[in-house]
C-alpha cells in the first residue's frame, strides 16, 4: 500500500523530469536559433564572395563526378595559362600587355600552360605539398602522342574550336567556353595519366591573373641570389631582397632568358611568387576578414576559372595552415634534354615521377636520389645555397640528343630554396 511519502516522491521526480525536458527544449531552441543565424550570415558572406566566379564542368565530364582522394585529402591542379586573352577570348588591351605585362601581343603564347602545379592538401591538416610539373616535359598527350605537356591545352582547344565552327556554332563566347573546356579536360587527363593520382579540383588563372593577384595583395617580397637584366620579360632587378609591384611580379615569374636552367629556374620563381602570396595572405589577415576576402575575390574572379565543385571559401578555411608555413614546394625531376622536331624538350622517367608523387603526397618526402626544389614559408633560416651546387646522394643524369651535335646536359640536383631572413622570404637564382 502506497504511503503519502511515496506519492510526494513521485510528484517530485515528475516535476524534475518536466523541468529537465523544458530546459532541454529551451537549450535546443537556443542552439537552433544560433545555427540559423550563423548559417544565414555564412550563406550571405559566401554568396558575396563567390558570386560571379567562373565555373567549369570539365572535371566532371572527365571523372563522371567521382572524387577519389581518401581521408578527406584534396588534390588540386593549378593551371596557369600563357595567354594574352581574357577568360572570354577577348584580346587584352595592347598597351596593357606591352607596358604592364611585357608579354607581346595576343598571338604570342596562345593557350599553352605556363604553370602546372598539383597541390595536395591532407584532410588531417598536416603539411601540404605542391608538385610543379615543368612545362616542357615530353609526355603522352591523349589523342596527340608525345608532346610537351604545356601543349595539351592548346592542341585540344584549337581542335575543339574548329569542330564547333564546323557544327555551326557562331556565338564567340559559347565557342570559347566549350573549346577551353576541351583544353582543360585534355590537361587534366594528361596530368592524371602521367602521375596516376586522382585530381579532385582545379583552378585556372590567365596571365593577367598573376598581375591582379599581386595588385590585390600589395608588394610581394622575394630575394634574388644574383642580379638579372632580361629585356624579354622586363625583369631588371639587383641582387638581394626585392619588393615587387604587379608589373615587376609578372616579369619575375615569366623570366627564363638569362637563367642557367631556363624554364626550370622559371618554375622556381613561380614557387617563390606563390610563397610570397601566401605570406601576404597571412600577414594581411585576409582569411580572417570577410571584407578583405571579398576585395581579393572581386579583383581576381574574372581571371580565374574553377571546377563546379570547388568551394573557394571552404577551401580557404580548410587550408589556413598553408598561410602558416605548412606547405612544401617540389619540382618534379627531369632526366635530361633532347631536341625533337626542332624543339627542346625535357626527358622524364614516368615511373620515377609516379613514385615521387606517391611518396610526397604520403608525407614521406622525396626519394634520397631525387632532384627537388623546395620552397617553404617556415621561419627557419638555413644558409642560402646556390641551386647549381649538387648535394650528397645526388642522382647521376644521362642524356641523349637528336638533331644536335652537342649533348644537352640535364640540370644538376638543387638545394632547397633558402629563406634570407626570419620572415621566410624565398631566395632564388
Amino acid at each position: 500500500m502506497r504511503s503519502d511519502r511515496d506519492d510526494t516522491a513521485d510528484e517530485l521526480r515528475s516535476h524534475r523530469r518536466r523541468r529537465a525536458v523544458t530546459a532541454l527544449r529551451i537549450a535546443t531552441a537556443t542552439v537552433a536559433v544560433a545555427v540559423l543565424v550563423m548559417t544565414g550570415l555564412g550563406w550571405a558572406a559566401h554568396q558575396q564572395l563567390t558570386s560571379g566566379l567562373i565555373r567549369s564542368g570539365a572535371l566532371d565530364v572527365l571523372t563522371g563526378g567521382a572524387r577519389k582522394s581518401e581521408h578527406g585529402d584534396s588534390n588540386i591542379l593549378l593551371i596557369g595559362l600563357d595567354s594574352r586573352k581574357d577568360m572570354h577570348g577577348n584580346d587584352l588591351p595592347p598597351e596593357f600587355v606591352t607596358d604592364e605585362l611585357h608579354a607581346g601581343d595576343s598571338d604570342v603564347g596562345g593557350y599553352n600552360t605556363n604553370t602546372l602545379i598539383l597541390l595536395h592538401v591532407p584532410g588531417d591538416g598536416s603539411r601540404a605539398t605542391a608538385a610543379a610539373i615543368p612545362r616542357d616535359d615530353y609526355v603522352e598527350v591523349p589523342g596527340y602522342g608525345k608532346r610537351k605537356i604545356k601543349e595539351a591545352y592548346s592542341l585540344a582547344k584549337a581542335d575543339a574550336d574548329s569542330e564547333l565552327e564546323a557544327q555551326g556554332v557562331t556565338d564567340p563566347a559559347e565557342r570559347e567556353q566549350k573549346a577551353r573546356d576541351a583544353g582543360r579536360r585534355s590537361t587534366l587527363k594528361t596530368v592524371q595519366n602521367l602521375l596516376h593520382v586522382p585530381i579532385d579540383h582545379f583552378a585556372e588563372v590567365n596571365l593577367v591573373g598573376f598581375y591582379d593577384i599581386a595588385k590585390a595583395l600589395g608588394p610581394l617580397e622575394v630575394c634574388l641570389n644574383a642580379a638579372v637584366d632580361d629585356p624579354y620579360s622586363g625583369a631588371h632587378f639587383p641582387a638581394g631582397r626585392q619588393s615587387l609591384d604587379p608589373s615587376q611580379a609578372l616579369s619575375f615569374v615569366r623570366q627564363r632568358h638569362g637563367l642557367d636552367n631556363g624554364d626550370l629556374d622559371r618554375t622556381r620563381r613561380q614557387q617563390a611568387f606563390l610563397t610570397a602570396v601566401i605570406h601576404n595572405l597571412d600577414s594581411a589577415g585576409v582569411f580572417g576578414s570577410v571584407a578583405k576576402m571579398r576585395g581579393l575575390f572581386d579583383t581576381v574572379k574574372s581571371d580565374v576559372v574553377v571546377d563546379d565543385d570547388l568551394d573557394p571559401v571552404a577551401f580557404a578555411t580548410h587550408a589556413r595552415n598553408l598561410t602558416r608555413g605548412e606547405l612544401d614546394f617540389y619540382t618534379l625531376p627531369v632526366e635530361g634534354y633532347e631536341t625533337i622536331d626542332g624543339q627542346a624538350v625535357n626527358i622524364i622517367d614516368t615511373n620515377r615521377l609516379r613514385t615521387e608523387v606517391t611518396r610526397l603526397f604520403a608525407g614521406e618526402g622525396p626519394a634520397p636520389t631525387t632532384t627537388t626544389t623546395t620552397t617553404t614559408t617556415t621561419t627557419t633560416t638555413p644558409t642560402a645555397t646556390s641551386s647549381r651546387t649538387p648535394h650528397s646522394g645526388s642522382h647521376t643524369y644521362t642524356s641523349t640528343t637528336t638533331d644536335t651535335s652537342t649533348p644537352l646536359e640535364a640540370p644538376p640536383p638543387e638545394e632547397p630554396v633558402a629563406a634570407d631572413d626570419t620572415n621566410g622570404i624565398p631566395c632564388v637564382d
